[in-house]
């Protein structure tokens, strides 16, 4: 199973910016698929996550800005971030939950990373 994410940038504060996440291989359930974050000399945090049913939870700090969906059939997931700030900056990394054959435990599976600079 592999995640493959794209779509950071350079965005100035107040724009926006559209991740977007891609599960690909041997995947028989794709369970919870999220976003975390990342930035220098911070630890990791979850931005949001989203469950197969499409129930949704955000971090505190990117409520009523971000905006997390999935395309169950497609395995994808996307984040869509609106009026960005400067404490936005970050690598973004999408994070799964995906048992990848009948029988086979869930296992968690991570993105590579895709940098977010919110810069003026």
């Amino acid at each position: 199973v592999q995640l493959q994410a794209s779509g950071g940038g350079l965005v100035q504060p107040g724009g926006s910016l559209r991740l977007s996440c891609t599960a690909s291989g041997s995947i028989f359930s794709n369970n919870v698929m999220g976003w975390y974050r990342q930035a220098p000399g911070k630890q990791r945090e979850l931005v949001a996550r989203i469950t197969s049913g499409g129930s949704t939870h955000y971090g505190d700090s990117v409520k009523g800005r971000f905006t997390i969906s999935r395309d169950n059939a497609k395995n994808t997931v996307d984040l869509q971030m609106n009026a960005l700030k400067p404490e936005d900056t970050a690598v973004y990394y999408c994070n799964a939950d995906i048992v990848p054959a009948p029988g086979l435990y869930e296992n968690n599976y991570w993105g590579q990373g895709t940098q977010v600079t919110v810069s003026s």
